[in-house]
């Protein structure tokens, strides 16, 4: 990722004017300017260039009005995503400076209107963030100051580029929307679930019936777990969950339908009919992601499952006439970067040029592929007991560096310390509630259960901060990743071809990112781009590994498919 240009431009609202300051490397002020907010676009697009950064507030008050008018700016500084970062990273000396004002830590939502892409004044005041000129410089100037430091700015660097960088991906993704084909969409629903009705789908309600009478009783609620359980049990199946894994242990008439019926279930409740008319428009389904809304980094949404792809409906994601799809994930993600971060040399070896899972059993730590998945989940996830628990020595033995990294994030977590990814995103420190819990069981007097729930939540803590270094370094892997692709697809010359009209006007022309979920990309693209686009995701894998790890040698290999559709050939 670059460093910090020379020249930042910070956008802050004076009244119905938006003023505009100009500084260099040093912060010190150029030029000060102030116009309304209905002029800005068209300065934006005048003042867009390689050595420009736009520092901001908050990237939805300001970006998606700029794309509905067609101007794209290719770096950014994200104040409110990149102060949550610094002030909470343990690499940050000295982080009082980012605790005196806590309107910056409002939560951040797209808030303006997709449709007229008009800047909404009124929004800035309702959000609460801090918006005047002097709000942004101050704030500007704490996090220069943080990221300067030498000897822990350098990753921070990196991960406040790459978080800055994903906020304008994910603009620009609901911007330029999902290719969607609706009627693709509703004959894949009647095909699977049967004709639409007002109740319950035909398909769904044969399956129903063939499990009530499996199960001896006519008014059992499938949809309720607490009543289907006791249902369950009654007809002799002692399920203590009623999760698709627990169900299929257990040979009965009933199994089989109730599966069926709950996969259905999920797909007519996460996006059926209802779904359809209300998140695809246009030919478009635009969700609202929310970038670090998960506390390891990774990404949530506001709205509309953005955060899913179901299978069945992949046909669905269809790329408009004379335009392709390529859809590109990558495999094994974490526990690739688990090698790397671990600096494990036979487990990124296992990983090189292979199926990881694959080359962990080659290695002789352990039988079989469906062994290696479960034991290395259960080493990033804390899973110690069962199947897991005996297959955790083997890798153990064979991956020592990588085993020892997250059993210290475990201990840290359960001692009640902080851990922190490889760019420095750090986790909360434990509830007071928490800290309470394994004061009380030190103390005379100290009862069994007081004991026996601190060990619990001391071990749940560790287990949860076992992950989050693994699960948030692969999100900032992935937001690199993100960050380098979307740059090579700005360079990428636009088609003379057929428009993409339903992108909107600042891709219509250009291939850019549809669609983003954790270690997948879909990139829309004209036609005679594709093989250009599939080069540059690749590239952009390649760059992000060699960003974060440098020259380790650990492999971040895609699966990269061009085709009509996301379906998966």
């Amino acid at each position: 990722m670059p460093a910090i240009e020379p020249v930042c431009i910070l956008l802050g609202r004076v009244g119905a004017a938006v003023a505009v300051d100009r500084r260099d490397g040093a912060g010190e002020l150029i030029s000060h300017e102030e116009m309304p907010l209905a002029d800005l676009a068209a300065w934006v697009a005048r003042h867009e260039g390689p050595s420009v950064r736009w520092v901001w507030n908050d990237t939805p008050q300001w970006y998606p009005a700029l794309l509905a008018s067609g101007v794209r700016v290719a770096r950014c500084h994200d104040l409110r995503l990149c102060r949550a970062i610094l002030r909470s990273s343990a690499l940050v000396a000295d982080s009082a400076p980012f605790d005196a004002d806590g309107r910056w830590d409002a939560a951040s939502e797209a808030r303006v209107d997709p449709d007229d892409g008009l800047f909404d004044l009124a929004e800035f005041a309702e959000r609460g963030l801090p918006s005047s000129p002097d709000d942004t410089a101050n704030e500007w100037m704490r996090q220069r100051a943080a990221l300067r430091d030498p000897d822990t700015g350098g990753r921070l660097r990196i991960l406040t580029a790459a978080e800055s960088a994903g906020a304008l991906v994910a603009a620009e993704l609901r911007s330029a929307g999902v290719p969607w084909d609706a009627a693709e969409h509703d004959r894949i629903l009647t095909d699977t679930l049967g004709a639409r009705t007002h109740g319950v789908p035909q398909r769904m309600q044969e399956l129903a019936t063939q499990v009530r009478v499996a199960l001896d009783d006519a008014a059992v609620s499938l949809d309720s777990q607490p009543k289907l359980l006791r249902a369950l049990h009654r007809a002799g199946i002692p399920a203590q969950s009623t999760a698709r894994w627990e169900l299929a242990e257990y040979a009965h008439p009933a199994i089989a339908p109730l599966i069926e019926y709950k996969k259905l279930a999920r797909l007519y409740s996460a996006n059926g009919w209802s779904w359809l008319e209300e998140w695809v428009r246009d030919a478009r389904f635009r969700p609202t992601y929310v970038p670090g809304g998960v506390v390891t980094g990774r990404w949530a949404s506001s709205g509309g499952g953005a955060l899913q792809l179901p299978r069945p409906l992949r046909a669905a994601v269809r790329a408009d006439p004379g335009w392709r799809l390529v859809v590109a994930d990558v495999a094994q993600l974490e526990p690739r970067v688990l090698a790397a971060m671990s600096r494990d040399g036979a487990l990124a070896g296992a990983a090189r040029g292979a199926d990881l899972y694959d080359g962990i059993v080659a290695a002789g730590a352990v039988s079989t592929r469906a062994e290696a998945k479960i034991a290395v989940l259960g080493a990033m996830y804390g899973a110690t007991t069962g199947e897991s628990g005996r297959l955790l020595p083997g890798l153990r033995r064979t991956y020592p560096a990588a085993m020892a990294l997250v059993d210290a994030a475990a201990k840290a977590g359960e001692d009640g310390e902080v851990v922190s990814t490889w760019l420095g995103r750090t986790s909360p420190l434990p509830s007071a509630q928490w800290r309470h819990a394994q004061s009380a069981a030190t103390e005379d007097g100290a009862t069994s259960a007081d004991v026996s729930r601190a060990r619990q939540w001391a071990r749940e803590r560790g287990r949860f901060t076992r992950n989050f270094i693994v699960q948030g370094t692969a999100a900032e892997w992935a937001l690199v990743w993100l960050a380098e692709l979307r740059r090579r697809l700005a360079e990428l010359a636009p088609t003379d071809g057929a428009r993409a009209e339903a992108s909107g006007v600042a891709f219509a022309q250009r291939a850019h990112l549809a669609f983003f979920l954790h270690d997948e990309v879909i990139v829309h693209t004209p036609a005679e781009r594709a093989q250009e686009v599939a080069d540059a995701v690749q590239d952009a894998s390649d760059a992000a590994g060699a960003a974060l790890f440098g020259d380790f040698p650990i492999d971040f290999p895609l699966d990269v498919r061009i085709g009509q559709t996301a379906r998966e050939d």
